[in-house]
């Protein structure tokens, strides 16, 4: 049976409780064994290098840089990373170990909650096959993102809210290589009750398969 740790924990305002219970019956669903823990200290534990998965749920707050390195370390052995929103990477703002595993960091969602589009990059993708772009109503995340990143899902900003953004082709959704350890992210799922919008669970409980280790 495949192993996943959830770590949830942080700034509250996302949720962090729901959404890893809900994730937690998504990944057991898929045959997964589960763990929740609540502190950055689990990221230290050499056990994690044992996992098929690792879940981020930790918006903001701090992480020991001996924790973050043996996160880091766990990916690159081959353990997978997922997660999504704030959750993962509006996380340890301070850790650049961390950020640079991720694949990219939140700087800023201009508007806060607006309505705006999701325009699939890559529909053939076996994470999006079957999925339409299509109108969402929450926090488009403006992002400085790594260029190594293979982008499988797009917003674009109207610059209402911000005019020297107009026009930037934003990524929302990606996936990328860490050493031997595959990474999935969705910026999609401010509050927790997003997640079951059919397409936002759709591409992340594909993309939590995708990046979990056999």
């Amino acid at each position: 049976m495949r192993k996943a740790l959830i770590v949830w924990g942080g700034w509250p305002g996302h949720d962090p409780d729901l959404c890893a219970s809900m994730i937690r019956g998504w990944l057991k669903a898929e045959g997964f064994e589960v763990r929740i823990e609540t502190t950055t200290e689990a990221f230290g534990d050499p056990a994690i290098h044992d996992l098929s998965l690792i879940i981020p749920i930790y918006t903001m707050s701090k992480i020991e840089k001996a924790d973050a390195l043996n996160l880091c370390a766990a990916v690159r052995g081959g353990v997978g990373l997922a997660g999504h929103h704030g959750g993962m990477c509006d996380a340890f703002r301070e850790s650049v170990d961390y950020q640079f595993l991720c694949g990219g960091q939140w700087v800023a969602h201009p508007g806060n909650i607006i309505d705006y589009k999701v325009d699939l990059t890559k529909p053939d993708d076996p994470i999006m096959k079957g999925l339409k772009s299509f109108e969402h109503r929450s926090e488009q995340y403006y992002m400085h993102v790594d260029p190594a990143i293979e982008v499988l899902a797009t917003t674009t900003f109207t610059g209402e809210h911000a005019s020297w953004i107009d026009g930037v082709v934003m990524p929302v959704v990606w996936k990328k290589r860490y050493g031997a350890g595959r990474v999935f992210y969705s910026s999609l799922g401010h509050r927790a009750y997003e997640l079951d919008v059919p397409e936002i669970r759709t591409l992340m409980t594909r993309g939590m398969q995708w990046a979990a280790r056999e």
